[in-house]
């Protein structure tokens, strides 16, 4: 049994998700058939963890353990050529046999793309949210920085979940300006709970606006409830940036 690593990029705007859904194709389904044309052999692909259904990846981290002889560039090579075009394995090596790819995370980094300008883009709709009315970045930056450190996040928390533990800490939360009203959120944590980066950039969206103001980020976070604070932004803009082991 050899265990290997795999990076891959994808675009879920067609999928469900990640994980394999009963209502949908996953982009784990994708993988896993793959490597078994490949191969020969079925095989579980674990995820560093879920993205939801319309959510992007640049770097998301696969392992799977397998049974084939095969070196590891003919499987790599075969994976991608069986592959739809929204699917790419950036990387595959083969690992030691202790390493999971959930289990050894130590952070993930999510991006959010905003373009805030008055005319919706033609090129990029697809990949970003468009917020037409302006927005104050220095105040969303004075909000951001609440998030920072180890809190209960149940107020960014998707209701109807069924995990108990809603604690979590971000490690950093940064926003950037570039050409053409793009705004991009970065937020690095050891872990997130479903949709808690969406809701926190649609929280911070609503301080730009001015319907905010940026202390109320704390009193958001205390009420530990999600009718508290923003709307959940579009899946569309979400992008998992980077997994560190």
């Amino acid at each position: 049994m050899r265990n290997f690593k795999m990076t891959v990029e994808y675009d879920g705007a067609a999928y469900c998700g990640w994980q394999r859904q009963d209502n949908g194709i996953s982009i784990q389904q994708k993988l896993e058939e793959a490597i078994k044309l490949i191969t020969g052999q079925k095989v579980s692909v674990i995820g560093s963890g879920r993205t939801d259904a319309g959510v992007h990846a640049l770097n998301q981290v696969g392992s799977f353990k397998c049974f084939t002889k095969l070196p590891v560039n003919r499987i790599f090579l075969g994976v991608n050529s069986v592959l739809p075009p929204d699917i790419v394995v950036k990387e595959l090596e083969e690992v030691g046999d202790d390493f999971h790819a959930l289990r050894d995370v130590k952070s993930k980094t999510y991006v959010y793309k905003i373009y805030n300008q008055r005319l919706r883009p033609a090129l990029g709709r697809n990949y970003s949210w468009h917020v037409r009315y302006p927005l104050d970045i220095g105040k969303m930056k004075k909000a951001a920085k609440y998030l920072l450190g180890t809190h209960d996040f149940s107020c960014f928390c998707a209701a109807g979940t069924d995990v108990k533990d809603h604690v979590r800490t971000i490690i950093d939360a940064e926003i950037k300006t570039g050409e053409e009203g793009l705004v991009e959120i970065k937020v690095e944590s050891h872990g997130f709970l479903k949709y808690m980066v969406r809701n926190i950039i649609g929280t911070l969206v609503e301080v730009g606006r001015g319907k905010r103001e940026p202390e109320e980020m704390k009193l958001i976070i205390e009420s530990k409830n999600r009718n508290i604070a923003g709307v959940t932004a579009p899946a569309c803009g979400l992008f998992l940036k980077e997994v560190k082991y």
